[in-house]
């Protein structure tokens, strides 16, 4: 098939490779003219992937109207703060081309002030009559391992339940397996939320704290994910799974995550602008701790983890006093929480 892939990240780059490697037809769309000229010339892309050769039937071009032409499905890898405007751009080109197309995002996070998951903002710009499904592709997958091709497991969720039959199919292969999923809602919820925690277990990390510590952050980190996602009408199963527990793991305990690297060079003493702009990359667990924190006020859930995180990051408590708020909080039972997503769950089936 001719796929267009938006967006010349590290993410972007290693699915082009599977889609590639897969036999499909890739045409990568990317702002940045170095890149695009790297990638057709060289076939690299040393920013992100620095060690990986591409293959020369993946080419990449600048200009996003040829790109839209190009493609049959569109693969969204770009920042969840691009979505919508990259979205207006591709309704607007597809009405010039009078073309329908099947859309999948890989973004994880939610939009700030409006708290909008991705599919959300991609069917609230896009045309119905412009596409044929809107799908997630999510899971715990680090870009480079994919390029290495080592195996990896994901899911893929959709709004129609047509195109995610579609993208399990294109992706799929002896490395790379791909998990249906009915519930669209708590694949996006999962893999946004799981950015705070392991954006927490970074700090935790950097400030010397040990297994102990972080797995109790991990562990009642995903009591919150399942909480707030199954007001949001997410199956609290689905957090059991590769979108929930599965991508917390991966990306709560890796140098590979730019959100656990974030949390660590907060630990050490720099500044959340220096990191960022030091990192070249977006750390999308910064913004959905300030979306998470807000919309928990909305739903009236008990977030405590996130509510640290967002006081630490946005009003400047200390780590000790977060810590204390945390170790020290009304005394529970542990099944207390499970028992409340269980009752959330029932309520929203009914």
């Amino acid at each position: 098939m001719n796929i267009t892939m938006i967006g010349t990240g590290s993410f972007g780059t290693s699915l082009s490779m599977i889609l590639d490697s897969n036999n499909h037809h890739v045409l990568m769309y990317g702002r940045n003219k170095s890149t695009v000229q790297e990638i057709n010339k060289d076939h690299t892309n040393k920013n992100y992937l620095k060690d990986i050769t591409l293959s020369e039937t993946i080419k990449a071009t600048d200009d996003l109207k040829d790109a839209i032409k190009h493609g049959d499905i569109l693969i969204l890898a770009v920042p969840v703060k691009a979505v919508r405007t990259v979205s207006k751009q591709i309704n607007d080109y597809l009405n010039e081309l009078d073309k329908q197309v099947l859309i999948c995002h890989v973004a994880k996070g939610l939009e700030l002030g409006t708290h909008k998951r991705v599919s959300e903002i991609i069917i609230e710009e896009i045309d119905e009559k412009n596409y044929t499904d809107v799908a997630i592709l999510s899971g715990p997958s680090h870009a480079e391992e994919i390029a290495l091709k080592q195996p990896t497991t994901v899911s893929t969720a959709s709004i129609n339940k047509i195109g995610q039959k579609q993208i399990q199919d294109i992706f799929i292969n002896k490395y790379f397996r791909v998990y249906e999923n009915n519930d669209l809602i708590g694949v996006e919820v999962g893999g946004a939320l799981k950015n705070i925690i392991a954006l927490g277990i970074g700090i935790l990390d950097g400030l010397g704290f040990g297994d102990n510590t972080k797995s109790a952050v991990i562990t009642r980190g995903l009591h919150e994910i399942a909480r707030l996602g199954t007001k949001m009408g997410a199956n609290p199963l689905t957090f059991m799974g590769l979108t929930g527990v599965g991508d917390l793991i991966v990306t709560a305990m890796s140098e590979h995550s730019r959100n656990f690297r974030c949390g660590k060079m907060l630990a050490s003493g720099q500044s959340l602008d220096d990191i960022v702009e030091n990192m070249g990359m977006v750390v999308e667990g910064v913004n959905t701790t300030k979306a998470a924190y807000e919309l928990a006020k909305i739903h009236d859930v008990d977030m405590p983890i996130t509510n640290v995180l967002y006081e630490y990051l946005f009003e400047s408590i200390s780590e000790t006093d977060a810590l204390i708020s945390l170790m020290m909080r009304e005394r529970k039972s542990e099944t207390e929480g499970l028992l409340e997503i269980m009752r959330n769950h029932l309520e929203a089936e009914k």
